[in-house]
């Protein structure tokens, strides 16, 4: 007769075994699971969104270091800030609006520090970076955005490319809903004008 073949059993194996047939939790179900302190729940939300957050900082601010840091400190922020999370509004308008308040946050800190810079007019004696581009090279739809001032900038990302209602931007931004419909159009101008040249 035949010996028995020993057959052990790997916990460790079947269960990732088992995690990974399960379909991935909803961000709903992933957040109510962090703000019950489950750090594992709140890194999948952070995998989850953290493209999104850097994409809208970084249109936002048009730089990619800022954009990292702002980044990391909504993720610290909406980590710490989780419990009052109230689920009035999607998980992702939440996070998004400590993006964009941080993004804000920084532009006032710059102005402030760049109040008390001293201003040149010699522009030959800042090196070649400062000189007008090549204006006969056509702009990419990223530059044209970048191109465009802060204000007129925040709305058509948000709006345009982050899809936020107008009312939704408004309430991120502090202004009134027609206020965010006159930037968008005018962004959206601005950024026509600039591909076009």
């Amino acid at each position: 007769m035949e010996a028995a073949k020993e057959v052990t059993f790997d916990r460790q194996a079947a269960l990732e075994a088992n995690a990974a047939s399960q379909p991935e939790p909803d961000t709903a179900t992933l957040v109510d699971r962090a703000r019950k302190g489950d750090e594992r729940a709140y890194e999948a939300v952070y995998r989850r969104y953290v493209g999104r957050v850097y994409a809208l900082s970084l249109r936002m601010c048009g730089d990619s270091q800022m954009a990292e840091e702002i980044t990391q400190d909504t993720f610290v922020k909406a980590w710490r800030g989780l419990e009052r999370f109230r689920g009035d509004s999607r998980f992702t308008t939440w996070l998004h609006r400590i993006t964009v308040n941080l993004v804000l946050q920084q532009r006032r800190s710059l102005g402030r520090r760049a109040a008390k810079e001293e201003v040149t007019d010699d522009v030959d004696g800042l090196g070649h970076w400062a000189r007008p581009a090549d204006t006969g090279k056509r702009i990419d739809l990223e530059r044209a955005i970048g191109a465009l001032p802060e204000g007129a900038r925040d709305v058509l990302v948000l709006r345009d490319v982050q899809g936020y209602k107008y009312r939704e931007v408004a309430e991120m931004l502090g202004v009134a809903v027609g206020t965010v419909k006159a930037q968008v159009h005018r962004a959206r101008r601005m950024v026509q004008e600039t591909l076009e040249r």
